[in-house]
């Protein structure tokens, strides 16, 4: 059946929490502090399936559970199948090991050369900032680092990585990540930013964050100014699934984008959640409506535990394909396999080209129709007639 949506609505409201103040709804760190972290607090909700209460009671030896109240509205508690309940409540299929899979699947390790820095591309560093997320989503790449749960004993050295940038003059981007970076506090943030503001040969700095999306009350008036101070900072939020986008979100986007901070989203292809074309469109509609455009769809990384999500790379391009000239090209995002082991993206698109000669390129738009783009420039002689691009598309089709 075809995922359908009311497109005029935004999910909104305390939901489960109606007797909560609103003023303590709105607060962050009521949010962080009312988390749902144990079977307990999820059995006093819903009832758990036989696979999930046995991944729940796993999870604390692989990556611990947490899910904001915010974020738990979210879930369709009558539903095993619910996008959002697929994220973020473990499953016993997180135990399930398979030779393929890695600890370290991007091999941000090899790459590191000082604690919490990884510097893999010539000109850009990732900074791993904090080992602590608002929730927890089930396929995480860095399971083995965030939470604590598997006694990885991360412990980020900020000043080490500040002084490995500023050493290397060669870097002209920051991507700041973890973790996540919005849970410092702002005055941890404000210096940080200030810092990195600091080094001369930096240009570009990043936040890669999925606290608008599970914890939205993060985004006050105090954190855009500090945002805006060190500006322009660009920031990729992390959106699977249109249910996600609700109306606190959309407005986190707002006050971010008049903040002067340029948005965009990364979705990592899922089983059952947003391995649809239909849910996708829906997605990236509702992306574009709140100033956030479709950056990445990445194909899911090799992570230990997570085969239950994994999904044919033959339907991520069908999914690409369903979208071009269906809906407009910002919509539309470069889908990347992450090399396994540390190769980096590697854009995967549909195959549009059918040959390339000396001559000329013969491809297929997205309606399936065949054209021909000349490589060589012919003078035309006076009293010539020129063919139309028209008639070069009817001769192909003979």
């Amino acid at each position: 059946m075809p995922y359908t949506e009311d497109r005029s609505t935004w999910f909104e409201g305390q939901g489960l929490w109606q007797h909560v103040p609103e003023s303590d709804w709105k607060d962050w760190t009521w949010q962080l502090k009312n988390r749902l972290t144990k079977l307990e607090d999820l059995e006093r909700y819903m009832t758990l399936t036989p696979d999930e209460r046995a991944g729940v009671l796993f999870a604390g030896h692989k990556l611990a559970m947490a899910i904001t109240p915010y974020f738990f509205n979210l879930i369709d508690r009558n539903n095993p199948n619910c996008p959002i309940r697929l994220q973020m409540i473990p499953r016993a299929g997180e135990g399930q090991l398979h030779a393929e899979e890695m600890l370290d699947s991007l091999g941000e390790d090899e790459h590191s050369p000082v604690p919490g820095l990884v510097h893999r591309y010539p000109d850009r560093v990732l900074f791993l900032v904090t080992d602590r997320c608002a929730s927890y989503c089930r396929y995480c790449t860095r399971s083995r680092l965030v939470s604590n749960a598997q006694d990885y004993n991360f412990h980020p050295e900020y000043e080490q990585g500040l002084r490995y940038i500023e050493s290397h003059p060669e870097i002209r981007d920051v991507l700041l990540s973890g973790g996540d970076p919005l849970l410092l506090s702002d005055r941890k943030l404000d210096h940080l930013l200030g810092r990195l503001r600091a080094i001369k040969h930096l240009e570009f700095i990043r936040i890669g964050s999925r606290i608008p999306v599970f914890l939205p009350q993060r985004i006050t008036p105090e954190l855009c100014e500090i945002l805006k101070k060190h500006g322009p900072i660009w920031m990729s939020i992390h959106v699977n699934h249109p249910k996600e986008a609700t109306a606190e979100l959309r407005d986190a986007c707002e006050r971010l984008s008049f903040a002067g901070v340029p948005l965009g989203n990364q979705s990592v292809l899922l089983k059952g959640v947003n391995d649809d074309a239909d849910v996708m469109k829906a997605l990236v509609h509702r992306l574009l409506r709140m100033r956030v455009r479709p950056y990445y769809l990445y194909q899911m990384d090799l992570i230990t535990g997570g085969a239950h999500f994994k999904v044919d790379v033959r339907k991520g391009l069908e999914i690409i394909q369903a979208l071009r000239g269906h809906t407009t090209g910002y919509a539309i995002p470069q889908y990347v396999i992450d090399a396994p082991g540390g190769g980096g993206k590697v854009p995967v698109n549909p195959n549009y080209i059918e040959k390339i000669t000396d001559e000329e390129v013969v491809f297929k738009n997205y309606e399936g129709r065949t054209f021909r783009y000349p490589l060589t420039a012919t003078p035309v002689v006076e009293g010539e007639t020129v063919e139309k691009p028209v008639k070069l598309h009817e001769e192909l089709h003979g």
